[in-house]
């Protein structure tokens, strides 16, 4: 029998989540809520681990391919990172409030009070580090292993890496479904899931939207650039775009993303170098959905927000989503510290954050995938080729 992917499984979840917090009693919402509870102190526990394992590996991987085409490739990856998310930010904050009303869930439910069930123990996991500990170590190890090519740390910390992978796709994404369960039948027994899902349905509407218009202004750019037909070029991509949505990884998208990338024309050197790397740290989609998610909820317990505080987290989600993008659902695991210290996350908001985020991550790594390409068609402009399309369809304009 075929394996049930992650989006149907958190389907599943929430519907069940729904139905069981509409019939049991107290006490089972209660022992949902104790699984949810101890599952978060350990995804607390394990926050500065992922973002170690993974920043640092990526930073160290970077740096030992270090060239001009290679700064040139990453700072136009987080250039548009950046710009995506900044655009999200200005897109939800003028649209969400036409139909959300701040605070409408009220403080209680960011503290986990309200009239959701208490669990019935609690079990404390203190991180062996702070999140900015972590942070600043990862940057610290990752310069280091660049800066003085080290082996034998760039292998432990490439091991460390398989490690924490191997706990994500192991531990926390099986689990993900029995967590979101709970936190669902336990909004509902609150009586606050219709609400919030009415106000996300609308939400994710807005971030399709906003991955579409970031893919058709990357295209247009590179286009320009290369004296293409943005449209022709966007039309080529669309079975990497496809595929994406099934993996649910840019990584595991390569092969698509590449042969789509030189078929739309882009010299094969710069297509084997562009693609895989940033397939590693261009996040543009994801950007767009974690930027999105956080505001709406921000808004929906009355959190204040503003664009300089969101600018920050979309700087800093540049760097700490690098190498995540490997994995099913690593951004919004990456991106969790960053929640909690820089937008005041707590468990509960940041399980509800992941429960937002992975039910959409298919069309955020899709928008991700799509923009490798174009980012690949600036590229092979700045090294000096022209697009050569490998179809008898004619790319240039």
């Amino acid at each position: 029998m075929k394996k049930i992917g992650l989006l149907p499984r958190l389907i599943i979840a929430i519907i069940l989540g729904i139905i069981l917090g509409s019939i049991l009693p107290e006490i089972g919402v209660r022992v949902l809520a104790t699984f949810n509870g101890i599952f978060g102190q350990f995804l607390g526990f394990a926050i500065p681990l992922i973002i170690l394992g993974f920043v640092a590996p990526g930073i160290g991987d970077l740096g030992s391919n270090a060239g001009k085409i290679l700064a040139i490739t990453a700072g136009i990856a987080y250039l548009s990172t950046v710009f995506a998310g900044s655009l999200a930010f200005l897109a939800n904050a003028a649209v969400l409030p036409m139909f959300l009303t701040q605070g409408a869930l009220g403080a209680d439910f960011a503290n986990g009070d309200a009239a959701m069930a208490a669990p019935l123990l609690e079990l404390s996991m203190p991180p062996v580090m702070g999140v900015m500990t972590a942070l600043i170590l990862a940057f610290t190890l990752g310069i280091g292993i660049a800066v003085v090519n080290s082996t034998t740390i760039k292998s432990f910390m490439n091991e460390f890496q398989s490690i924490i992978t191997k706990l994500i796709t192991g531990i926390i994404i099986p689990l993900l479904p029995i967590h979101i369960m709970g936190i669902f039948a336990n909004m509902t027994f609150a009586g606050q899931v219709v609400q919030i899902l009415s106000v996300f349905s609308r939400v994710f509407v807005l971030v399709i939207i906003l991955h579409f218009t970031v893919i058709v202004l990357q295209y247009i750019i590179a286009g320009t650039l290369a004296g293409a037909n943005p449209f022709k070029l966007i039309k080529t991509m669309i079975p990497a775009y496809l595929t994406a949505i099934g993996t649910q990884s840019s990584a595991a998208t390569i092969p698509v993303t590449l042969a789509q990338t030189r078929k739309n024309g882009v010299n094969e050197g710069v297509a084997d170098f562009a693609v895989p790397l940033c397939a590693t740290i261009h996040l543009s989609g994801s950007t767009i959905t974690l930027v999105s998610c956080a505001i709406a909820i921000m808004m929906l317990n009355g959190m204040e927000y503003s664009f300089g505080t969101f600018f920050g987290f979309i700087l800093a989600l540049g760097v700490t989503m690098v190498a995540a993008p490997g994995v099913p659902g690593g951004a919004v695991m990456a991106a969790l510290g960053l929640l909690q210290t820089m937008l005041g996350f707590d468990e509960t908001l940041t399980s509800l954050m992941i429960a937002l985020y992975l039910a959409q991550d298919s069309f955020g790594t899709a928008c991700n995938v799509t923009g490798d390409g174009a980012i690949a068609i600036m590229v092979n402009k700045i090294s000096g080729h022209k697009l050569v399309p490998h179809e008898e369809d004619e790319i240039i304009a």
